[in-house]
């Protein structure tokens, strides 16, 4: 699926980091990468020269460890030259880091990251670090909505992360609490819950077993981003890989959104995945 993965590099040590999952993704799948550096045309030369010895280091890097390697780098407007490359070379997946304004922006509008997901052909794989030295997860946290477009791609990036770094996998869900009218909330045993369990996710846990991926489940009903924040922190996992939100900044205004959330409070690294291959 992913022959071709591109990692954006920037100044930032962080998207030398995002760049490294792209590395040892591309080693796991004998894919060829990009390794690719749009420099902004009032970029300061101390800015350039970072970036640029990044962009030396990670393609060198990749030679060494046996991966087919392209270093591509230039000037101008990042999303739109770096659009170019992925339908000139037909990129199937791209890394790119997020950077501080995508935190402080409310819906990430108009930052670099967000218009990389938005309009980018490919899958786009944007990567919040938290911890810049460790790039090795052995526990990631997939948060689930209970329904899921790419069921497809989704289990199987996961899958080739799991693969990639040897990880156990830990679906988890939650759920709005079950109300009944005039009633209040109605207290549901695990096992209930897991009854309820959507189709798609259980056709997700089933991809995952297809590629031999240990894994276990778990559903706790409340504040989606608050619970999957909480669990990262509790079970001390390396690692959430969780799905691009779909709502508009109106939407995300009224409902909140979790996605936006968990980039700013997550305890460990993150990777907001837009899947654009079909299943």
């Amino acid at each position: 699926m992913y022959r071709k993965i591109l990692a954006a590099v920037n100044e930032h040590l962080n998207s030398e980091v995002s760049a490294r999952y792209a590395l040892n993704l591309a080693r796991e799948l004998g894919s060829k990468v990009y390794v690719c550096f749009i420099a902004t045309k009032n970029m300061s030369q101390h800015d350039r020269r970072a970036a640029e010895e990044a962009l030396k280091r990670l393609f060198n890097e990749a030679l060494d460890l046996g991966i087919q390697a392209e270093s591509i780098a230039g000037i101008g407007d990042p999303v739109k030259e770096i659009s170019g490359i992925v339908r000139h070379e037909g990129i199937d997946l791209a890394f790119a880091s997020t950077r501080r304004e995508d935190m402080e922006k409310r819906f990430f509008t108009g930052t670099v990251a967000r218009s990389l997901s938005l309009k980018l052909p490919c899958s786009v794989a944007l990567v919040r670090v938290v911890h810049a030295g460790r790039v090795h997860p052995k526990k990631i946290l997939v948060p689930l909505k209970a329904r899921i477009d790419h069921v497809n791609e989704r289990a199987a990036f996961v899958s080739h992360m799991a693969k990639t770094f040897r990880s156990k996998v830990f679906i988890f869900h939650a759920p709005r609490p079950f109300t009944r009218f005039f009633h209040g909330e109605i207290h549901l045993t695990q096992s209930q819950w897991e009854e309820r369990m959507s189709g798609d996710i259980s056709q997700f846990m089933e991809r995952l077993g297809h590629h031999d991926i240990a894994h276990e489940g778990k559903l706790l009903p409340g504040r989606t981003a608050r619970n999957i924040t909480v669990e990262a922190f509790a079970r001390r996992h390396d690692l959430i890989i969780m799905g691009s939100s779909r709502r508009s900044p109106w939407a995300s205004l009224i409902r909140g959104n979790p996605v936006e959330e968990v980039l700013r409070e997550t305890p460990c690294d993150l990777i907001i995945l837009t899947p654009r291959h079909e299943d």
